[in-house]
């Protein structure tokens, strides 16, 4: 998971290791950022499998690749494709088709920005990109999803974050890379 501080990226990677859990997956997410500000590039890892995870380090080849920010996609600093596998899938955050330097095999793209600005009031993707990525690759159901949510949010914010949730799963789009 690629994005900036405060869009909730390593909040995400909780969310989506608990999700998995839900499913009976061995799972840990692994945030990974320098200097904690808003706005700076953020990076959390996931890892999903049947088996025990007796690893814990960056992942250097990822199977998936989730972007927050398609302005990352431009960065010079930040390759957000690196080590990704040939048969690799992107889900990215862009209010309209993006150039890639890198063709995945498949690409799921969803305007999260606009959905959570619509039902939240602000631009926290991380969580809401979670339904994305549910309906793109199938690695964790959108259910476990929300079940994930509901035990790691409290407050008000959960019934808006579960709508954006659902939002993102059902208007994600896959296109050809």
């Amino acid at each position: 998971m690629h994005g900036r501080g405060g869009q909730g990226v390593v909040t995400a990677s909780l969310i989506l290791a608990q999700a998995a859990f839900e499913e009976g997956f061995y799972a840990q997410a692994i945030p990974f950022f320098g200097f904690e500000r808003r706005g700076a590039p953020v990076m959390a890892s996931v890892r999903i499998d049947r088996e025990p995870i007796t690893i814990r380090a960056h992942i250097r080849n990822p199977d998936c690749v989730m972007v927050m920010d398609h302005s990352l996609l431009l960065s010079t600093r930040v390759n957000v494709f690196e080590g990704l596998k040939g048969e690799g899938v992107a889900v990215i955050n862009a209010p309209k088709p993006v150039e890639l330097k890198v063709k995945p095999s498949k690409l799921g793209l969803v305007d999260a920005t606009g959905i959570t600005m619509k039902l939240l009031g602000t631009p926290l993707v991380g969580i809401p990109m979670l339904g994305a990525f549910s309906a793109v690759t199938g690695a964790v159901g959108l259910d476990s999803v929300i079940k994930a949510v509901k035990l790691k949010l409290g407050g008000k914010a959960v019934e808006g974050t579960i709508e954006a949730v659902k939002e993102a799963y059902q208007r994600v789009e896959v296109v050809k890379p």
